[in-house]
């Protein structure tokens, strides 16, 4: 499979071959995410602002940045955030890796790390505060992603769902999920399969709305977040 990669893009352009049809909620889970995404960004749209313009002119660099994630039923799109990383981040990285071996293999093991030389110092904070993914109501409300899912994986992270990717693909990936109230980046790989794969098999409204509470206290307490 093709790996992803990293690219700034306008928040507002459409992604490729978008899959609108319905996976697991139907038209009342579809409901509900157009209508609590709106309302975020409308409540929310003062700090939306106040970020891109930080973010924008700390460095020059474009506000956003999308990366290539894997949809309902395997359709590509790109999963919008505020940039928190060096323009350069590619090469620094590459370098940083090449320098530290434990580093290398803590990449390898969860594609994470957890002192990314590549994280501006705005980009900390907004990291922190989950403050990052904000942007992530606009691929909501285009129909790429759902307030309540499994976390948006890059097409080879799907290998480590092996038989269980087809709960994955069952759904649209989420805002938030059973991992983000779990311990986020602090959760192996394979619990965050068995997160995913349980919230598909026990998917309900009021489960969405149990992990939708559950999820304030965890971004306030900012658990397993880097």
């Amino acid at each position: 499979m093709k790996s992803a990669t990293r690219s700034a893009v306008s928040p507002l352009s459409s992604s490729d071959d978008t899959d609108l049809s319905f996976p697991i909620g139907g038209i009342a889970k579809r409901s509900f995410d157009v209508s609590s995404a709106l309302l975020a960004i409308l409540i929310l749209s003062p700090i939306f602002l106040m970020i891109m313009a930080m973010v924008k002119f700390s460095d020059r660099g474009p506000a956003f940045y999308g990366h290539r994630r894997v949809g309902h039923n395997g359709r590509m799109f790109h999963c919008l955030k505020f940039r928190t990383m060096v323009m350069n981040g590619d090469e620094v990285l590459r370098q940083y890796l090449a320098a530290n071996p434990e580093a290398a293999e803590e990449w390898k093991a969860t594609r994470k790390l957890k002192n990314d030389p590549r994280v501006t110092a705005i980009g900390t904070v907004l990291r922190k505060l989950s403050l990052d993914e904000l942007p992530q109501l606009i691929n909501i409300i285009r129909g790429e992603m759902s307030v309540v899912g499994p976390r948006p994986v890059v097409d080879e992270e799907l290998n480590y769902y092996e038989s269980a990717a087809s709960y994955y693909l069952s759904t649209r990936p989420g805002l938030t999920g059973l991992w983000q109230i779990s311990g986020r980046n602090d959760v192996s790989y394979k619990e965050r399969v068995d997160f995913d794969t349980q919230y598909v098999r026990n998917w309900s409204m009021m489960q969405d709305v149990s992990i939708i509470v559950k999820t304030i206290p965890a971004v306030c307490m900012s658990r397993g977040s880097y």
